[in-house]
């Protein structure tokens, strides 16, 4: 029997396509945040390993030796790279934004020892990492159960 082009047998697959649209949301949401946040980093990490001025600047106020920033940049590019991979291995992507979290809680305690409470750019940074994490938890729920 069919009503409106749809036929009974069919309205057992509404459950499948209602889950999909209830997940595009979701899915939207964690591609823009993983990738915002891959970015930011990815170009923070750029900055350290050429040696611009900004984050020698930054680790002078914050009295971290010059001789750190380039394997700082390290981390902070194995982190941008490591989000991207986690769309296809997740628990990479969820790893490397916890380690971005780590990271920026460690620039927080070096800002804090030095003085320093400019803490604009770290906030930024630090929140889009506790955003990558959060929302890689949420869509892959599975993975770590």
């Amino acid at each position: 029997m069919s009503h409106i082009g749809v036929t009974i047998s069919s309205v057992s697959d509404w459950s499948t396509a209602t889950s999909t649209l209830t997940e595009t949301p979701m899915f939207a949401i964690y591609l823009t945040v993983t990738l915002l946040a891959s970015a930011l980093n990815g170009a923070a990490a750029i900055a350290n390993l050429v040696g611009h001025d900004y984050p020698k600047t930054e680790a002078d106020r914050n009295r971290v030796p010059r001789s750190w920033v380039r394997p700082l940049g390290m981390l902070l590019g194995a982190g941008a790279l490591g989000l991207l991979a986690g769309f296809v291995v997740p628990v990479v992507g969820t790893l490397a934004a916890a380690g971005l979290v780590l990271y920026f809680l460690g620039a927080l305690g070096a800002h804090v020892w030095a003085g320093n409470f400019r803490l604009g750019a770290w906030a930024l940074f630090f929140g889009l990492a506790l955003a990558a994490l959060t929302v890689n938890l949420a869509y892959h729920p599975i993975a770590y159960r």
